[in-house]
């Protein structure tokens, strides 16, 4: 029984001071590279959620962490963004290193599956094409103006 409560406790996930439960890492990672991979795939959570067979809603969940993903499911994501359930678990660490190197997740990609990421893009795919670019110049001048050595990075 004593090492059923150690494995188990070492799963757990932690309390947050207003007594919210937080998500697993683990749950965390697999999200995120669900995320990353769809977003590399140039594959909208909408086009994903239809392929297999959940609402953009639920796919949501499974990228923020709010649901965990089953293993059926991971299998269905895998098999729909042609990439095996493996890369999912690359880079979480205490998973062993012998798989290949992780592209690294960087902040575009979790703005983008954010909710506010998401908000912005749809709003900004309602607007015709010249509007769009318009937009995104005045993004590109407030950017320089607020700090200019932002504009110099590799974004």
């Amino acid at each position: 029984m004593k090492v059923l409560l150690e494995r188990t406790d070492r799963f757990r996930t932690g309390v947050v001071p207003e007594g919210e439960i937080r998500p697993h890492l683990a749950d965390q990672h697999v999200g995120r590279q669900i995320a990353t991979v769809r977003v590399q795939s140039n594959v909208s959570q909408a086009q994903l959620a239809r392929a297999i067979g959940i609402s953009f809603q639920q796919l949501q969940k499974y990228e923020n962490a709010r649901n965990r993903v089953s293993a059926s499911m991971l299998y269905e994501i895998g098999r729909a963004l042609d990439v095996p359930v493996s890369r999912f678990f690359d880079g979480l660490p205490g998973n062993g290193e012998a798989t290949a190197p992780l592209l690294p997740v960087d902040e575009r990609l979790e703005f983008i599956a954010s909710a506010e990421g998401r908000r912005v893009i749809e709003g900004l795919m309602c607007l015709p094409p010249r509007v769009r670019n318009r937009v995104s110049s005045l993004i590109s001048a407030l950017r320089e103006e607020i700090d200019p050595d932002q504009c110099r990075s590799e974004h």
